[in-house]
């Protein structure tokens, strides 16, 4: 892995497309992106850990590390898929409680381009608290691929059903032009 490549982190959280999250990975290094995994708490019991970390050459990390410990490479750019009802909340509020939520709080402020690619369904999308989170990411330059052509929120209920298709490839491209055509606030 060379140091001179472009750093992509893939924020991976606990939503049913979580298992396949390999897909972007894999997207990402043939597209030339080093990939870092990060994952909340909670989406470490729907990833398979070491088939990523053998994938990436990288450990996928999950809390803070120990003084002493090697540093990952800083991100160029910032995937958040699948991202939940609660990230997104968190991530718009600056609650960092978590390794993933203390990146992504500080990510903006680096001027690090953000894309979140949500996974709700119609009720969680339908919350007021959800349109302010949205909102307020998107004034601050984050991109978040919720609406038509973009994730569309399914059924309560029938998200099983959707894992196929889940558009990694757009959560890409859409990070890869933000890459090369920095933020825009």
């Amino acid at each position: 892995m060379s140091t001179d490549s472009k750093v992509l982190y893939i924020i991976v959280c606990a939503a049913g497309p979580a298992g396949e999250v390999g897909q972007l990975a894999k997207l990402a290094q043939d597209d030339g992106w080093t990939v870092q995994i990060i994952a909340t708490p909670s989406a470490l019991d729907f990833i398979d850990v070491p088939a990523l970390e053998e994938q990436t050459g990288r450990p996928v990390r999950n809390q803070y590390r120990k003084p002493g410990d090697p540093k990952s490479p800083r991100a160029d750019a910032i995937i958040v898929a699948p991202a939940t009802f609660n990230t997104i909340n968190k991530f718009a509020q600056g609650i960092a409680d978590t390794y993933a939520l203390g990146l992504l709080a500080e990510a903006p402020g680096l001027g690090i381009p953000v894309v979140v690619l949500p996974f709700v369904n119609s009720a969680f999308a339908s919350r007021a608290p959800l349109h302010r989170s949205i909102e307020q990411l998107r004034l601050e330059g984050v991109e978040v691929l919720l609406g038509p052509g973009e994730f569309e929120p399914h059924a309560p209920g029938s998200g099983g059903d959707h894992f196929n298709g889940y558009p990694w490839q757009l959560a890409l491209d859409r990070v890869s032009r933000r890459y090369l055509t920095g933020p825009s606030l």
